[in-house]
Order: structure tokens, then sequence, then C-alpha cells
């Protein structure tokens, strides 16, 4: 076997403490490691995008874009890679091309340079854009495929895919294994599959939500997957991804050796293992996320959308049919067009389930956002919808066949003009495009501490005390 140096991805500073912490690791946490974080060779270090940006405004009182440029400053030659969700961007709609031109546009001059860019349906059309966008900036693409199990997900399905993917422009692809779900010898066969399909890097992101995860990532580097996602490890396991350390000692002294260096990753593990005990001692990190979830690989269904079902029963007083939510599921999925379990469908999935079950009979209530998926809103699914299920939801609507996004008319000229009382840079149009109520809230802060005034009794748009 040749030499193939196995390369790492860096997750503690985004999917790492999203997965465990509910996205609350502050900036300042993270600045006095990221020099020697630096120096460990990292393919990447993922530090973007998710659900940091969502958290740095509404949580923790941060700029998502001053985070961005403070870790750039620090991280001088390891690359900067973020998580970008399509047309959707980082926020729950889609968005007008211009908007996604333009945030893309940002990203890459705040200092991103790899951007994992994946479609909820992996419908390639809501990513068009971004990929476009990102190109034209200089910056590398990684198209992620929302890896999930189903009739239709075939290895043909999955080839083809990546052989689009890989005609789109893309410079690498992430199978992209949200749930755990992704066992080590189908990861074989993928991985093989993929690998005589394109020419472009493969790379692997799974959680240890179900516990095969560390195995999957051997059985598919064996395979050929040329990069792996993994946190170091005091923000490792449970639904977080395995542990770097771990992982680099697997491969110690085989065709696939990492490279790096153990003590040098001893010394980033010390530094995160205090806010690891801090975050279980106040409650923000949940032992239960450690353990194994099996009942992930025999639903098919991820954690999270599993302790989503558990809440929800609970509020109805409706604990014990908890089982038949979950027989209810697989069939709601397959009257959607059998779509990935990712965000948002999973939570829409869920709750319809949830719906069908307490309700009695099967889409008496139908959510808004089952309706828009019925609808085409969110793009083409892989499987036709169920004709009958589709027609309760729409009528005699005509559904969405073209790409969505070609409905919307440029928002960004409109967005600026809404938030021009708060604007103080370029990207403070982004952050409200997104989310609007949560970014105005921080700009009135923001312009209240600055000039050292109750942001409860300031009246921005005046710069004053209210008359």
């Amino acid at each position: 076997m040749s030499e193939k140096k196995l390369k790492i991805t860096e997750t503690v500073l985004r999917d790492a403490h999203q997965s465990l912490i509910a996205t609350r690791m502050r900036t300042e946490d993270m600045i006095p490691i990221l020099e020697k974080m630096d120096r460990i060779g990292y393919y990447s270090i993922e530090c973007w995008g998710g659900a940091t940006f969502d958290a740095c405004l509404r949580f923790l009182d941060e700029d998502p874009w001053s985070r961005l440029r403070t870790l750039r400053a620090k991280i001088k030659d390891t690359k900067l890679q973020m998580l970008l969700r399509g047309q959707n961007l980082l926020g729950y709609r889609h968005y007008a091309d211009d908007v996604v031109e333009y945030f893309v546009q940002k990203s890459v001059a705040g200092g991103i340079d790899i951007l994992r860019i994946f479609d909820a349906f992996n419908d390639l059309r809501n990513v068009e854009t971004a990929v476009n966008a990102a190109k034209k900036e200089g910056a590398e693409v990684q198209l992620a495929m929302a890896y999930t199990t189903g009739e239709a997900y075939t290895l043909d399905y999955w080839t083809k895919l990546a052989a689009d993917m890989e005609s789109m422009g893309a410079d690498s692809i992430c199978i992209k294994d949200m749930a755990g779900i992704l066992v080590p010898e189908e990861a074989s066969r993928l991985i093989t599959a993929l690998k005589d399909t394109v020419k472009i890097p493969l790379q692997l992101h799974s959680h240890c939500t179900s516990g095969v995860a560390p195995i999957t990532y051997v059985k598919g580097v064996e395979a050929g997957c040329d990069i792996i996602d993994t946190a170091i490890s005091p923000f490792a396991m449970g639904t977080s991804q395995p542990a770097t350390e771990v992982m680099v000692e697997t491969f110690s002294g085989t065709p696939f050796d990492t490279g790096l260096d153990q003590e040098l990753l001893s010394e980033i593990a010390d530094y995160f293992r205090p806010q690891r005990d801090q975050a279980i001692a106040t409650g923000l990190m949940d032992p239960k996320v450690l353990g194994v979830d099996v009942k992930t690989l025999l639903y098919q269904v991820p954690g999270g959308m599993l302790s989503n079902l558990v809440s929800q029963l609970k509020d109805q007083n409706a604990s014990d049919r908890f089982y038949e939510v979950l027989a209810e599921i697989p069939k709601v999925r397959q009257d959607l067009g059998e779509p990935p379990l990712v965000t948002p469908s999973s939570q829409i999935v869920g709750t319809q389930a949830v719906l069908n079950v307490l309700m009695g009979e099967r889409y008496k209530v139908m959510s808004q956002e089952t309706k828009a998926i019925l609808h085409g809103d969110y793009g083409k699914t892989v499987k036709p919808f169920n004709p009958q299920v589709q027609h309760l939801a729409i009528g005699n609507d005509t559904p969405v066949t073209c790409r969505p996004a070609d409905l919307l008319a440029p928002e960004l000229e409109s967005l600026r003009e809404e938030v021009k009382l708060y604007s103080q840079k370029d990207e403070d149009v982004l952050s409200y495009a997104l989310f609007p109520k949560v970014a105005v809230d921080f700009f009135k802060n923001r312009d209240a501490k600055a000039n050292k005034i109750d942001p409860g009794v300031y009246d921005l748009a005046n710069k004053a005390y209210p008359v």
C-alpha cells in the first residue's frame, strides 16, 4: 500500500461546541490557544458558519464578523473553514441571489478559505449561487452530500451526485453524516465507489451519536478517504466528532500517518479541558450528550430529532406514544419525497409525525412547513411526493418546479434601507438579513454600550434618551 498522508480538519471552534454546548464557546475562550492550534499542521480549522453566527448575536452579544476577523488575525498558516447551507446561508429561509453573493464575498474577505456548502435535499440548484460566488472570490469550494439511508439512496444515487458536484466546480466533496448513521462497511463501499467516480479529494464528517463513527473513519480512510473531521478530545465523542488525538494515534505508523505531534495536541487538549469541566459544572454540557444513543441506528433518526420528539410529546402529556411516532416518521418521510433528515427537514418530518399520531388521523392538521415542502418551496426531493398528501396541502395550487430562488426578487438594497438606522459597517446588513430581530437587538446594545447608556431606555434612531 502506498504512503498517503491523512489530513485532519479540527472542529473544536465550530461543530464540536455546537454539538456539545449549544454553540456557547466565546471568542475570548478561543483566543489564547489559536496561535498554538495554527502550529499543529491541520488541513483546516472549521471555525465559522453553522449555528455560530446565530449564537454570537443571540446569546453571546458578539459580532460574528468580528470573531472571524479575530480568528484570521491569530491563525495565519492554517486554512479557515465554514459551513454554509446553500441558498439558506446561515438562516432559516431561502435568500435572494444578491444576498447570497454578498454574504460569500464578505465571508471570504473576512478570512474564510474553504466554504463547505450543502443543501438539505441534496438539490444542487440550491447551492449554485453560493458555489459561483465562492469561485469568483477565489475560495475553495467543498460541496457536501447530506448522507442518509432509504430506498432511493443507492450507490448510483451517490456517485451521480458526486459527479454532478465535480462538474459544478467543487474542489472537494464531503460526506456529511450528520446523524452518525454511516456504518463502517457501508462507508467502505461508498468511498470506494466515489473514488472510482471523481478525481477530487473526499472528506468524511460524522458524529459519535450512535457510537460507530471512529470505526467508520478507519474503514473510510482505508477505502481512500483523504480528510476526516475530528475534535480535540475534551470536546469530542458523544454528539460531537471522534477525538483528534485518538484518530492521529490510530493511523500512526500506518501508510496514512497524519504526522501530527501528539505532544502539541496534548497541550491543545489541556487548554480546552477546564472549559469542558466548567460547562459540565454549570449544566451547559449535559452528560447525556456524551453517551451512545443506539436508537440513532435502529430508527435512522438523528439524536437531536429524537430529543425534540421526546420534548414535544412530553408537552402534550403523550410520552407513552413515542414508539407510535417513531413508526410514523418513515411514513411521513416517504410522503414528503424521502428527504435526508437534517435541518430543516428533520424537524418538519418529526413534527408532522407527532401531529399525525396525536390527531388520530393522518394529515388532519398539517404544519405550514410541511405544506411548504409539498409546495416545492424547499426544492426537489429525491422521490416524488405522495400525490394525495400534496393535494391535501396545496389544493389546486401549482407547485414550484423551478429553482426556488428564481422566484425571489433582489433584496439587498431594500434590506440596507431597512437597517440603515442601525448599520455601522457593511456586514451589518447581512446580520440583519439572516436574523432581523436578533440583529436589531444586538445593534441597539452595541450602540448603547458605545454611548454608555442603558439600552433599555436608549432611543437608537435619535441617538438619545427618548422624550
